[in-house]
């Protein structure tokens, strides 16, 4: 009878198990939407669980999520990406869908010593170091990064090094980059494997090591060489301020974020400017034929550069190339109303063209880009021609927070604090700002938006932007989610559940969610479950697809400007049109290279000040709508 017995619940213990495992494979399954299914496309800004900055970092008391300064490199077939004041790291199998992994190296969580790291792989052996002022700095590396275990390569690396950069060559040969500074350079020395002292004659370094001010630390000692310098009399886009447009900089026109790739025999220099705050924030490159120069600056540049539409800032990130050998270049995107810190981080399709030009596409950059499956030509990007639905669409709300004044961490002349009246209405839902944001006045289950699209509308994706209203959070914790459940309609009365992510266990500040089939559908809403801190508020909430119309005719009257008296800048402009939401205009050094870009909305004009002395530019502007995008004018040379 006990072999019967045994015989008899086999079947029921495999039935049970077998039912609970096809349970959690369809939890917040729906007709339209897999949880589990990989995503075949991402949108910026990246959806990582940015950390909340703790009590005391740069003195703000606010809750707020920030990070920038990323470097994304490939280790054993995965991608890992470190970032400014994470207490630890994320890893993915797809660059979509990222994991995190504590891994603090800080000893004090207050302190900004893991601002802006470095991290590379160095013979098999995955390395990191944060920024410092100090001569006491560890290199940490490990061999097994999931399992959160660092061990201290060098107890202290004499190079106070900040924003470093790692790079080894193909000799084997080990450099170091580094530098933030509105006065001086970025320098580059070759350090020794074994103790990551600087090489050549230690003799060069006593001044260094003697040295105690900031500015001193910084400046070429010995074999410690310059290796980029900004020129922003000549440069427009390396001017500092708001718009390119303040000269003199208070403070110096910033160069930071030292990055090093190799390519054709080549060595592509790169480095941000001007400052993370401002919409210009760039990464330029100098290029070379040894990898401490001399560097010549490239005649393409910005490299990567993206100052209108959702996403604003491009600046002080990586390069690297994915599993398929096609390059993407990294950066740091602004928020700056919390502090001008606030900040997130993106990732932009990049390579080198025919002629070895580096280049970053940024077009449509916050529109749903298509990830890699194979090695392919991205000088126009990888866009996935999912458009904007949303943008100014009507939305109602369960309940708004009402309006305050909000101080901005500013002075002003007389160095009294400034305020800003701050409204959380509906209408910043819709806005493509991701300054403003929607409150609704608790973080509650059942909050909810609803938007109507104006008529039926085939949506492919969504990116719930999440902020940060009156969060209580600080620093990383093990509950920080969020839930909620999206409806759609077409006569806003019979809604049928299209995602379910009401057992989502995961903190998607920006989550994207791309549909596993395509919905059409007027009306949608969106219903709270779980705020991970905070009241329930969201930034955009943004709607991808094919508004199933017309594209919008070509921009008439287009015309650039060039000022006389500054070759640095120019006003664009062209005749507004009520088929579009918005303009790109592309520019470059050829015809054929107009590979940067400036989204706009709504307006018919731009003042652009990023442009190079004594170099000849081409324009040309394409509007977009819902329905897709218009015939790109011919081409305008500007001498």
């Amino acid at each position: 009878m006990k072999k019967i017995h045994k015989l008899m619940t086999l079947p029921i213990l495999f039935v049970i198990v077998f039912s609970h495992n096809l349970l959690a494979q369809n939890l917040g399954k729906t007709e339209w939407f897999d949880p589990s299914r990989p995503a075949t496309t991402y949108c910026n800004p990246i959806n990582i669980g940015y950390n909340y900055t703790t009590h005391n970092h740069n003195r703000i008391p606010e809750s707020r999520r920030s990070s920038a300064d990323p470097v994304i490199i490939t280790y054993k077939g995965e991608y890992y990406l470190f970032a400014t004041n994470q207490a630890g790291f994320f890893w993915s199998k797809d660059m979509s869908d990222w994991n995190f992994v504590y891994g603090s190296f800080q000893r004090e969580p207050g302190d900004d010593d893991q601002c802006a790291p470095a991290a590379w792989v160095v013979n098999d052996t995955l390395f990191y170091v944060g920024s410092t002022w100090k001569r006491d700095h560890p290199i940490w590396k490990t061999a097994d990064p999931k399992s959160g275990r660092w061990t201290r390569h060098v107890d202290k690396a004499m190079l106070p090094t900040w924003d470093p950069a790692i790079f080894q060559d193909d000799d084997k040969k080990v450099y170091m980059y580094y530098g933030s500074s509105g006065k001086l350079p970025l320098v580059g020395v070759e350090v020794d494997y074994n103790t990551w002292l600087p090489k050549g004659n230690q003799a060069d370094y006593a001044q260094l090591y003697k040295a105690t001010e900031v500015e001193d630390i910084q400046r070429p000692y010995g074999q410690i060489k310059e290796v980029a310098v900004l020129e922003p009399s000549a440069h427009g886009w390396e001017r500092f301020g708001p718009n390119n447009d303040m000269e003199p900089a208070p403070w110096g026109n910033f160069i930071e974020g030292a990055w090093m790739t190799k390519h054709n025999g080549k060595y592509y220099m790169q480095y941000g400017a001007p400052a993370t705050e401002f919409k210009g924030y760039a990464n330029g490159v100098h290029v070379g034929d040894n990898p401490l120069g001399p560097f010549t600056y490239q005649k393409h540049n910005p490299m990567s550069y993206k100052p209108g539409g959702f996403v604003i800032g491009a600046g002080h990130g990586n390069t690297f190339a994915d599993n398929f050998g096609n390059y993407w270049n990294t950066g740091t995107c602004k928020i700056s109303i919390k502090d001008r810190f606030e900040r997130r981080i993106d990732m932009f399709p990049a390579g080198f063209d025919k002629d070895d030009v580096m280049y970053s596409i940024t077009s449509y950059g916050d529109f749903p880009i298509v990830l890699p499956t194979n090695q392919r030509d991205q000088t126009k990007g990888a866009s996935s021609g999912w458009m904007l639905l949303s943008y100014k669409k009507p939305v109602k709300v369960s309940s708004s927070e009402e309006c305050m004044e909000v101080e901005t961490h500013r002075m002003d002349n007389g160095g009294k604090k400034v305020y800003e009246k701050f409204c959380y209405g509906p209408d910043n839902l819709t806005d493509e700002n991701i300054q403003t944001y929607w409150s609704a006045k608790t973080s509650n289950p059942g909050e909810w938006l609803q938007m109507d699209l104006g008529r039926q509308m085939e949506i492919n994706a969504l990116q719930i932007n999440y902020a940060d209203h009156k969060a209580t959070q600080f620093n990383k914790a093990m509950d920080i989610y969020y839930q909620y459940k999206i409806f759609m309609s077409d006569d806003a009365v019979n809604w049928t559940l299209v995602v379910d992510k009401s057992k989502n266990d995961k903190d998607v500040p920006h989550d994207y969610v791309e549909l596993t089939k395509a919905i059409k559908a007027r009306y949608i809403k969106m219903e709270n479950i779980h705020n991970a801190s905070g009241l329930f508020a969201i930034s955009d909430f943004r709607v991808f697809g094919n508004g199933l119309a017309a594209k919008p005719k070509a921009a008439a009257s287009f015309k650039v400007d060039r000022n006389k008296a500054d070759s640095r800048n120019a006003m664009i402009s062209w005749k507004k049109q009520n088929d579009a939401i918005g303009y790109n205009i592309y520019y470059g050094i050829s015809p054929d290279k107009l590979y940067n870009s400036i989204m706009v909305y709504g307006d018919s004009s731009y003042d652009f000040r990023g442009l190079d002395k004594g170099t000849k530019y081409y324009f040309t502007i394409e509007p977009f709508n819902e329905n897709g995008i218009g015939i790109k004018n011919k081409i305008i040379e500007v001498k």
